[in-house]
């Protein structure tokens, strides 16, 4: 398996890939594979999904991905860091991370509007353009290019749903997660009686109502999902503990560490030493090969 790591919070390259079968890959960061030409299929954990040009694939921190191509395919391929997307004034900044983190349950393309499939292939050709054509204010285009593609990319994977989402879902308890991301947060508003105020319901019955639209209890998917954020900023940021526990509302760093070991068994600096080690072999590996 070949691993990479990011040097620069933002990265877009030109990639040539010839055809057949290649190893396992796996990042450390955000990729939005822009297909230019060629076809083949992605394969993404047990998922294999078939790609030809023009697909917008997401692939998110961690996943184990290969390439299977028919013919010799070319990518557009745009590599963001967690620190990257945290550095802009997004209007719905967290729940922009939270969407592009889990966008890992869908598989393929992420493109699900036919207006937004023309705006994110006049945004290839430019950024192709650009990067053919190098000027002074190269850095600034890219940038500005590759925000508007976020946003898309963020706008189509809500519009298809949340990972506790299925063809039975409906769209109150579809409602209530995205209220769940938009305040993840923010631990008093994460109470059930105020999730329960926001939708003109009692605290026990909006708990009752999403385990059994859900399969899960209501404490159980807000914990979960505020863990998977933190174990992301503890693998992929340089924040510190301190700083994190400010950013999700905990009393101080011991008040969420209790919490994190409770949850996942390992105090936060050893879960966080731990992983820093696994990646400096993982870069070694790499780089050996």
């Amino acid at each position: 398996m070949v691993r990479f790591m990011m040097h620069t919070p933002l990265e877009v390259i030109r990639q040539h890939m010839e055809a057949g079968s290649t190893v396992d890959f796996q990042n450390h960061f955000f990729q939005i594979c822009m297909v230019v030409s060629g076809l083949g299929c992605l394969g993404v954990g047990a998922h294999r999904t078939v790609f030809r040009p023009g697909s917008v694939i997401l692939l998110t921190p961690d996943d184990v991905h290969h390439f299977e191509l028919e013919q010799p395919t070319e990518f557009l391929m745009v590599r963001f860091s967690s620190s990257y997307i945290r550095s802009f004034e997004w209007k719905k900044m967290n729940q922009m991370e939270c969407l592009l983190y889990y966008a890992r349950h869908l598989t393929g393309c992420i493109m699900r509007t036919p207006s937004d499939n023309v705006l994110v292939t006049s945004i290839a050709t430019s950024l192709l353009h650009t990067l053919e054509h190098p000027d002074l204010y190269q850095e600034d285009v890219v940038k500005h290019f590759v925000n508007a593609l976020i946003v898309i990319a963020a706008r189509n994977i809500e519009k298809a749903g949340p990972p506790a989402a299925s063809e039975n879902t409906d769209k109150k308890l579809l409602d209530i997660i995205h209220y769940i991301e938009e305040h993840i947060f923010d631990p008093v508003q994460l109470k059930a009686a105020c999730i329960g105020k926001a939708f003109g319901v009692s605290a026990g019955y909006i708990g009752q109502y999403f385990q059994r639209r859900s399969g899960e209890t209501l404490q159980h998917f807000i914990t979960q999902y505020k863990l998977r954020l933190i174990e992301h900023r503890l693998k992929f940021s340089d924040m510190r503990v301190n700083e994190i526990a400010t950013e999700f509302g905990f009393t101080d760093e011991s008040h969420l560490n209790k919490y994190f070991k409770k949850q996942r068994g390992v105090a936060l600096t050893r879960f966080r030493k731990q992983h820093a080690a696994k990646a400096v072999l993982t870069h070694a590996e790499a780089a050996a090969q």
